[in-house]
């Protein structure tokens, strides 16, 4: 279904229910340092002119981009603008141009998503979409359920790739399917195991297929764990997490507006401490429902005790700024523990969980109800979880088929061992 041009009552329906609700259910009663009740009120007017509904959606969101945080945002279910990285499963950098400006560089190409189908390699240029140009700052975005051409410059040639992208399970949370999690053994007996998505609310399909990951690399002796480019995802994270350590340890929470303006005690918030893979899905289901339904939103996780791996206190994790959400709680809860090296660049600072409301006419509102908070109190959000060893991706090792970032992880692994060893 596309958006049609609504009349201005209909516009004025959408935006005073969409102002209302962030008024209401923000995580925020301060709206994150930004005066929202002043800047919805001036911009209300110019907005509610625009007739055209492509400019309407653009406005809306832009007005609550004006909260600052991630998981924010408006758009039209029909999903015409979702960003590279949900729609095609893969992200882009800024790199200079040999003409003085700038260009997109491909950087994650996930594995089995439209993108890799489509042949898109890392160190593409992105030149157009659609026919269209496209340069820093406008961002790649594409329309789901279609088919997208990319004009794309590969060393000096251009082709042009043609990406067919699914429409989404969920148009309140829009991605492309991918493959979650592959693993491998490295040089040395490092096993390495990448998880590029934790699909599903409760995950616990991507849960086991993180076990068969760790039973297939169970005899190594350090492993990479690599999240660059991670999409973030579901309770999936628990399994991943909880296999940093072999201990029950507290992770972090979520909490509410509600609970912030009342006052809380963090050890006294209902815990989730165990992820029921061993039942079948809706067993399992109906178990988390039966042990978690009507307790509140502001939870705490625990890491479920999953007993020692060879590679506890050997484990280096890949992040880079395209590592957001639950990828960054894994970063923050290896770091905080120190269970793990972190390598890479700053991770994107998009901690916050978003939630879909429908506010008309198939427009929806997206926006965070809760913040999520570390056990050691930290916040991540707007600025991310920083690796102890600075590693920027290298263009040019790439080129000459080299990660240098797998090979610093490397080497962070085998002086880790070393001083063991003395």
């Amino acid at each position: 279904m596309r958006p049609t041009n609504l009349t201005f009552d209909q516009r004025a329906n959408i935006f005073n229910k969409t102002v209302a609700k962030v008024t209401k259910d923000y995580f925020d009663p301060k709206f994150n340092g930004v005066d929202w009740p002043q800047i919805a009120s001036e911009r209300r007017a110019s907005i509610l002119s625009l007739d055209d509904a492509e400019a309407f959606e653009l406005a809306m969101h832009d007005l609550v981009r004006t909260l600052g945080t991630s998981h924010t945002g408006f758009f039209h279910q029909s999903v015409r603008r979702v960003p590279a990285r949900l729609a095609i499963g893969a992200t882009f950098g800024r790199v200079d141009s040999e003409t003085g400006g700038s260009e997109w560089i491909a950087r994650d190409v996930h594995e089995a998503g439209p993108a890799h189908a489509a042949g898109l390699r890392p160190l593409d240029i992105l030149k157009a979409i659609n026919g269209t140009p496209l340069a820093p700052p406008n961002q790649p975005m594409f329309p789901m359920g279609t088919q997208s051409t990319l004009m794309i410059r590969r060393g000096l040639e251009e082709q042009t790739l043609t990406v067919a992208i699914p429409a989404p399970r969920s148009r309140k949370q829009p991605y492309s399917e991918m493959k979650a999690v592959t693993f491998s053994t490295l040089e040395n007996n490092v096993g390495y195991l990448k998880v590029s998505i934790l699909p599903g609310l409760l995950g616990f399909d991507v849960a086991r297929e993180i076990d068969a990951a760790v039973r297939a690399l169970a005899n190594c002796n350090s492993l990479i764990l690599d999240l660059r480019g991670h999409l973030g995802g579901g309770l999936g994270v628990l399994r991943l997490m909880s296999y940093l350590t072999p201990d029950k340890l507290p992770i972090g929470f979520t909490l509410t507006r509600k609970l912030a303006e009342k006052g809380y005690d963090k050890n006294k918030l209902h815990r989730l401490d165990r992820l029921p893979t061993n039942l079948p899905n809706p067993i399992a289901i109906a178990s988390m429902a039966l042990k978690h339904l009507g307790r509140g939103e502001s939870v705490v996780l625990v890491s479920e005790g999953l007993g020692p791996q060879k590679w506890h206190g050997h484990i280096a994790i890949l992040v880079n700024e395209h590592t957001v959400s639950a990828g960054e709680m894994v970063a923050a809860f290896a770091s905080e523990n120190g269970l793990a090296t972190l390598v890479g660049v700053d991770t994107a600072g998009r901690l916050i969980p978003g939630s879909g409301f429908k506010v008309g006419h198939g427009y929806m509102l997206i926006m965070p109800k809760a913040q999520y908070i570390t056990w050691e109190g930290r916040r991540f959000e707007g600025e991310g979880v920083k690796p102890s060893v600075f590693a920027p991706w290298s263009i040019e090792a790439f080129i000459s088929g080299k990660d240098n970032q797998v090979q610093t992880a490397l080497e962070q692994l085998l002086v880790g061992k070393t001083a063991a060893a003395k």
